[in-house]
């Protein structure tokens, strides 16, 4: 009690309001928040560093992990108590796909954040098949059709061609699967018996932890990998490799990183949650405010060991709007890391669904389900309602401005229609959107031995 009123205390010095009420203080004061070293876990940094935990009556430790599976096993056996998770993992946990443990988000972390690089020798031999600008400079988007040189290549040497992504139900994965796909490149199938993901695959995928892909790269382990920043920044730094695609690129603008919680712990514990949602919108958009003019600030302070450890030079290229292919090639991306802009925070109910399909359709679900399972799976997973009431207790207290939140939202985005591949994506209709897609199961089908059967 004692920390409880000197949090309410500090808040009405420093802010003149008070966010906590005697009926809304912390069920739980001290939570230990799990993440990996990766720029988008600067909500979480700044969230520490302004204040804004203590703020709502909570004191945080923040730990990183060493990878995704490490994290989210840290959140189900309740070492961590929430974690920076990918978007895909509450919903592949709650299904069952791999940990199975009912997982869920009230808060998304970010939008964006990802590209895909490849090695020199893979660039080499991508860069006759792209097009050039006036300045002779590579046309962006780059499709996968141009990397198909390389793999034949690697074919004729007897080499597999492998490139990493950070976890089976990441949005890497699934990035990496669309591009390759929007090229005509088959990345390969899972089944219930196999869940290498490699099932007649022409491009070997595999998981390599973020801070490691680099080093992965140089080795030769692997060709190519999609990551989050700074680990694409990073190649190009060390002259290593050469990013080819952003997600702006692939299919932009949905649900990057979240907060995952258990839902028992939600359920028991809403003061708490509501306090780390409160904590982490205000770090957002204190981290997009006033055209990112917070941002070189943000660098400084997770360049620091304790959270990303990577070169501040590094860090800055995409945290400040701006994104370095081959080294010179400096282009200006300023939504390439959004925390606030665009309703980012709001855990919409069609981002799920398209994580959902995009499970379906590499064989992670392995049947069919209805628009409806689709639909209600990630409703249950994606707590919108828990987030809007968030957002306007801020708004009540003078924390965020009106307007700022999509108040009257039914989940579901604007048909998306600027996916790498054209085809657009509706998430009330996952099931159409899913047999529309020219790789990858449809219907009835399921992938049975190594053969697509149905």
């Amino acid at each position: 009690m004692i920390r409880k009123l000197l949090a309410s205390t500090s808040i009405v010095t420093a802010l003149g309001v008070t966010s906590l009420h005697a009926d809304t203080f912390p069920e739980i004061e001290d939570l230990t928040l799990g993440f990996i070293k990766l720029t988008d876990m600067a909500p979480l940094a700044i969230a520490y560093e302004r204040g804004y935990f203590e703020d709502e009556g909570l004191f945080v430790t923040l730990e990183a992990q060493s990878n995704w599976k490490v994290l989210i096993d840290g959140v189900i056996d309740g070492n961590l108590q929430g974690a920076h998770m990918l978007a895909g993992q509450p919903l592949a946990a709650t299904i069952g796909f791999g940990t199975e443990a009912h997982i869920v988000t009230p808060f998304v972390m970010d939008l964006n954040g990802n590209a895909t690089t490849v090695s020199n020798e893979v660039w080499e031999l991508m860069r006759p098949a792209i097009p050039s600008d006036e300045q002779g400079k590579p046309v962006h988007p780059i499709s996968a059709e141009a990397l198909r040189p390389a793999i034949e290549a690697f074919a004729d040497q007897g080499r597999p061609f492998n490139m990493g992504m950070v976890f089976p139900v990441s949005t890497h994965n699934f990035e990496l699967r669309y591009w390759l796909a929007a090229g005509g490149i088959h990345p390969g199938f899972y089944s219930a018996e196999n869940v290498t993901g490699q099932i007649d695959a022409e491009v070997m995928l595999s998981v390599t932890p973020p801070p490691q892909m680099p080093a992965t790269l140089e080795a030769g382990t692997i060709s190519g990998y999609t990551v989050g920043e700074p680990w694409n920044q990073q190649a190009v730094a060390m002259g290593i490799g050469v990013p080819v695609a952003t997600d702006l690129d692939i299919f932009p603008m949905r649900a990057e990183k979240v907060l995952g919680l258990r839902a028992d712990f939600v359920e028991q514990n809403p003061n708490t949650v509501r306090a780390l949602t409160r904590a982490l919108i205000r770090a957002t958009i204190w981290l997009d405010e006033n055209d990112n003019a917070n941002r070189e600030e943000a660098v400084q302070i997770i360049s620091r060991p304790t959270y990303v450890g990577a070169d501040p030079a590094v860090l800055r290229n995409s945290m400040t709007g701006t994104f370095e292919y081959e080294a010179g090639d400096v282009r200006p991306v300023p939504d390439f890391n959004v925390f606030s802009r665009y309703y980012a925070n709001y855990p919409y109910t069609s981002d799920a669904v398209w994580y959902l399909s995009q499970m379906r359709r590499w064989g992670q679900i392995t049947e069919t389900k209805s628009d409806e399972w689709f639909i209600e799976t990630a409703q249950s997973v994606f707590l919108a309602d828990l987030f809007l009431e968030a957002a306007q207790s801020l708004v009540d207290d003078g924390l965020a401005p009106a307007g700022m939140f999509p108040s009257g939202s039914d989940g579901f985005r604007d048909v998306v229609d600027h996916a790498i591949d054209g085809i657009p994506f509706d998430g009330r209709t996952p099931n159409a959107y899913i047999d529309s897609l020219p790789i990858g199961l449809k219907g009835e089908q399921t992938v049975v031995g190594t053969e697509v059967k149905g």
